[in-house]
């Protein structure tokens, strides 16, 4: 894990999609200088073109969750990867559609009060509690989570990488050996 300088703020005047994608590659940037592979991401909850970012507390996560019920958004996810050795970088963003419930007052009221959605873009985490709350989702799943793992594997021969198991089960990220 290498920290980022990177300061996320609102962005204005960009859409839902160039958020995220500005967002991961600021936090890419900012990483110090490292031998091993940067990697970064961001994700945004598009509803009706409106970017839904970390709610400031728990009053903006019930307002989230009710502009959220019974209808669909777009989660976004870029990541961008930065290769110091070569000077190497790439960004990516993967959308996936999600269709919450019809939300009851008592749901949203418990779910902003447990504090989970105080950290995730749109207020909640599907990978959490919030599984409940999701009707349907079209697309990968990984996106919503925050992280596109197919894509981003997919993306690594791109900069010469492989994601492979190693012999203990464990994944890792190995330099991939051509020719």
């Amino acid at each position: 894990m290498v920290p980022t300088a990177y300061d996320e703020r609102p962005l204005f005047g960009l859409t839902p999609v160039e958020t995220a994608l500005r967002h991961a590659r600021g936090k890419a940037a900012g990483a110090a200088r490292s031998t091993a592979l940067i990697v970064a991401a961001d994700t945004v909850v598009d509803l009706d073109g409106e970017a839904l970012g970390k709610p400031a507390d728990t009053a903006e996560v019930r307002a989230m969750l009710r502009r959220l019920a019974g209808r669909w958004h777009v989660v976004h996810t870029a990541f961008a990867l930065r290769d110091d050795r070569t000077s190497a970088d790439l960004t990516e963003v993967v959308s996936t559609r999600v269709r919450f419930a019809d939300l009851d007052e008592a749901v949203i009221e418990a779910y902003s009060a447990s504090g989970d959605g105080l950290d995730k873009a749109g207020g909640y985490g599907i990978q959490g509690f919030a599984a409940t709350l999701v009707e349907q989702i079209d697309g990968d799943y990984f996106t919503v989570v925050g992280f596109p793992v197919a894509r981003f594997a997919a993306a690594l021969p791109r900069l010469g990488y492989r994601l492979l198991p190693a012999q203990d089960g464990a994944q890792r990220l190995r330099e991939a050996r051509t020719g």
